[in-house]
């Protein structure tokens, strides 16, 4: 049989001891007293979320070579420490067990998807962009140099920097003649 509380363990006795307010640890029990946050004593790295253009600031929290959580930072000049939906589902998008790690690629007529390597997908992806390249390059129109090409285009992320965009920009543009190259966060 269980042993009876003596009035002064009485929750509320506890609370009207320890002040009106009844918000501090003399609101809890002693099971609630020894919890710690999920992601106590682990590391943390400050990020952006990956969504939008916005830019929220998020405080990643890892173990080990574990992600523990990911929560709003704070300290961030732009979302003080607020996520949207999607922002807050971040630890979900990268710990969910159905989560695809794997490139997946359909080719042409195919009903059935097939897993490559990552250097396989990256260097048929390179080879396409460059054959659609050697098809659409214009070097010249009416005599004078032109010197690009309009059958390939490139839309970045909303999380790319200035400073990303800025050589990406000299990349596509410079490099391969691309004149179609805008950013998401534009939109």
């Amino acid at each position: 049989m269980p042993s009876k509380l003596s009035v002064r363990q009485w929750p509320v006795i506890r609370q009207l001891e320890g002040g009106l307010r009844g918000t501090g640890r003399e609101a809890m029990s002693e099971n609630t007293a020894r919890l710690q946050p999920r992601f106590a004593g682990a590391s943390v790295a400050r990020s952006v979320c990956p969504y939008c253009a916005v830019g929220c600031g998020q405080l990643v929290y890892h173990r080990g070579n574990e992600l523990v959580s990911i929560e709003g930072d704070p300290a961030s000049p732009i979302s003080a420490g607020h996520l949207c939906p999607k922002g807050a589902a971040s630890f979900e998008l990268l710990t969910h067990p159905q989560r695809l790690t794997r490139v997946k690629y359909r080719p042409p007529h195919a009903t059935a998807w097939q897993e490559l390597e990552l250097d396989r997908a990256l260097d048929m992806i390179a080879d396409r962009v460059w054959s659609s390249r050697e098809r659409g390059f214009v070097e010249e129109v009416d005599g004078k140099p032109l010197m690009q090409v309009r059958t390939i285009a490139h839309l970045g992320g909303a999380t790319l920097d200035n400073e990303e965009n800025y050589l990406i920009k000299k990349l596509f543009a410079a490099g391969l003649g691309m004149v179609a190259v805008s950013n998401q966060a534009r939109i």
